[in-house]
């Protein structure tokens, strides 16, 4: 690998005094699309805080392109580092392209006034998510899909090097998880937008993303393929489930079928 968009190097954090991460490694290559699963607890969202560098790890470094993310101030970050949350709640009940423009605050002076350069991200955003016949619709308004597609297209508007998603299908039904995934992977290709998604639902990030890392207490068990991450006894030590995994049937990676609570008769 070439210097990684992302890195994480001998980082350690905690809430307490025990570190939930201690010297933890995580090295993403630009261009690709990492989905980070693991049970309830295991730091996935604490992962994407210190990525973002929202949270400061008591040791290691945090780097994007090599620059120590603490060290950058934070319109800076936020020029480069773009985060779509689990839900996203707004003050007032902006319209659809007043939510994407916010997107543009980074790249803006003190007084926040729009350029020639604003209006056009704004609108390929709109455009590479699909929203434009929203932009005079009112958020509040919106369907849990269409708010997502917002907030990505909020994130795209940064102009980022780096998108983290933190369980962005969480409240979804399953045809917009499919949109919301089939966007982020046309992002990935077409744009070569470097992507680290944290998800719960283990099949469809594995269907989507080319890498997997597999969390537990705070470590990586497992980080590859998927082929050689969502293995039985991987799934068994992880989230202590008995299953079988069997190809998906559209893109002939693993596909977890949970059997049974280990130990269970």
């Amino acid at each position: 690998m070439t210097r990684p968009a992302l890195e994480l190097h001998r980082v350690t954090f905690g809430y307490t005094a025990e570190p939930l991460f201690r010297g933890f490694d995580l090295a993403v290559g630009r261009g690709e699309m990492t989905g980070v699963l693991g049970p309830n607890g295991t730091g996935k969202t604490t992962l994407v805080r210190l990525a973002s560098g929202t949270l400061v790890p008591g040791g290691g470094t945090v780097r994007l392109d090599g620059d120590d993310v603490a060290g950058l101030a934070p319109r800076e970050r936020a020029r480069r580092i773009a985060v779509v949350p689990q839900e996203t709640r707004l003050a007032f009940d902006y319209s659809v392209h007043e939510v994407v423009a916010m997107g543009r605050a980074p790249h803006q002076g003190l007084l926040g006034l729009e350029n020639h350069r604003d209006r056009e991200q704004v609108q390929l955003a709109m455009q590479r998510t699909g929203i434009e016949a929203l932009a005079a619709r009112r958020f509040r308004q919106l369907s849990g899909g269409e708010r997502q597609r917002v907030v990505i297209a909020r994130a795209l508007g940064q102009e980022p090097d780096l998108l983290l998603l933190d369980e962005p299908t969480a409240f979804l039904d399953l045809r917009h998880r499919l949109i919301v995934y089939e966007l982020l992977t046309r992002l990935n290709r077409e744009a070569g937008l470097t992507v680290v998604v944290v998800s719960h639902d283990i099949n469809l990030v594995a269907r989507y993303c080319s890498r997997l890392v597999l969390l537990e207490g705070g470590r990586a068990v497992a980080d590859g393929p998927p082929e050689r991450v969502l293995v039985p006894d991987n799934i068994r030590a992880v989230y202590g489930v008995d299953s079988e995994v069997r190809p998906d049937p559209v893109s002939g990676r693993p596909h977890v079928v949970a059997l049974r609570p280990q130990g269970a008769k």
